[in-house]
């Protein structure tokens, strides 16, 4: 609980404790007691104007929001589809997000857009409302959500930009980048710099322009002849994201990266490779042969199933190894050559699921 009195705000250990005494019995009562001391902290340190309250009480509406619509679809994976709100329904570039849309879903995936037009509206038209979202937000021009996701209950209206973002990369499994304006070139340094850093966990990341343009391509030449020719980035960060034109290599690119690698996760310093097959011995003196440049200290080495691992992922089998911090782009090659390994099938390996 939080009282306030004359001498300002202040947090009261024992009737937070109380209230959490009240609470059911279940394994997220330690987070959310480090919540309610948190906040606690915020108003004991700080005087708390009425701005700040509301920018607080938003923020924790948003994450709300959030939270509740994507929790019926924790086990889908999700293609967010970026690009500029002004692109017309008649341009090659709608029509190629809407295609690219309607394919990969076809694949078992799920599409998120940001709602609006443009771009956003091809890519929920393609997607059809069954099977995307729309991550809406709040703005004085443009950003009305678009007839194909319009009163569905997978629409969230978010305050912020920073919490539509949030849920962007926290749901993501794949990001899908069209021409647009600055919007969409945030988004798309954003990504890379997420992905670059290791904020963001490994995803296949395409940036996509009709037959012919050059949008992404020239892009792409300023990257090396500004970044990398002046030595501010190194030659694998260009290898996070893949230039294509078309639909069928976008969604192959993006199923191939889910074939044997699944997902990722430190426990501690330990870095934590879940794969959909289980590897040799063979293959595993390959990852070492050729992917020792990205370790600390030790080898790559196969290691036993975590007891803190969810059900849906127990049963996968598991390489670990203590990654330098600087070495998230040498990682995607990793993973890139490990999903060209030969492996026996698998029960595991479903791209679409997580």
């Amino acid at each position: 609980m939080l009282v306030s009195d004359e001498k300002g705000y202040f947090y009261q250990a024992k009737n937070i404790q109380r209230l959490l005494n009240k609470l059911p019995n279940y394994d997220g009562n330690k987070w959310l007691k480090r919540s309610l001391k948190t906040l606690a902290k915020i108003v004991k340190k700080n005087k708390i104007d009425t701005l700040e309250w509301k920018i607080l009480t938003a923020t924790l509406k948003d994450l709300e929001k959030g939270f509740r619509v994507f929790s019926n679809y924790t086990h889908y994976r999700k293609i967010t589809i970026f690009g500029s709100a002004r692109t017309s329904s008649d341009a090659l570039e709608y029509k190629l997000a809407r295609d690219f849309a309607q394919e990969i879903t076809k694949l078992g995936f799920m599409v998120l857009t940001g709602a609006g037009g443009g771009i956003m509206a091809a890519g929920n038209e393609g997607a059809t409302a069954e099977k995307s979202f729309g991550l809406n937000v709040k703005l004085p021009f443009e950003q009305s959500a678009n007839s194909f996701i319009e009163n569905d209950p997978k629409l969230i209206r978010f305050k912020y930009f920073f919490t539509r973002k949030l849920f962007f990369l926290k749901e993501s499994d794949g990001i899908v980048l069209f021409p647009g304006g600055f919007g969409t070139q945030d988004e798309a340094f954003e990504t890379i710099t997420l992905c670059q850093t290791g904020k963001q966990p490994p995803i296949p990341l395409i940036l996509m322009d009709k037959p012919d343009g050059n949008y992404w391509k020239s892009w792409h030449d300023y990257i090396c002849d500004h970044l990398l020719e002046n030595g501010y980035i190194q030659p694998e960060d260009t290898e996070i994201y893949t230039i294509t034109d078309n639909v069928d290599t976008a969604c192959k690119v993006i199923q191939e990266f889910y074939r044997v690698y699944h997902s990722c996760r430190y426990v501690k310093d330990l870095f934590v490779m879940r794969l959909n097959y289980d590897l040799t011995a063979t293959q595993i003196e390959q990852l070492n042969d050729k992917f020792s440049d990205i370790l600390i200290a030790g080898k790559i080495e196969k290691i036993p199933t975590s007891g803190k691992e969810k059900a849906e992922t127990a049963l996968l089998p598991s390489i670990g190894f203590y990654l330098q911090p600087r070495k998230f782009s040498r990682l995607y090659q990793m993973i890139n050559f490990i999903n060209t390994l030969p492996c026996e099938d698998s029960a595991y390996c479903s791209p679409q699921y997580r």
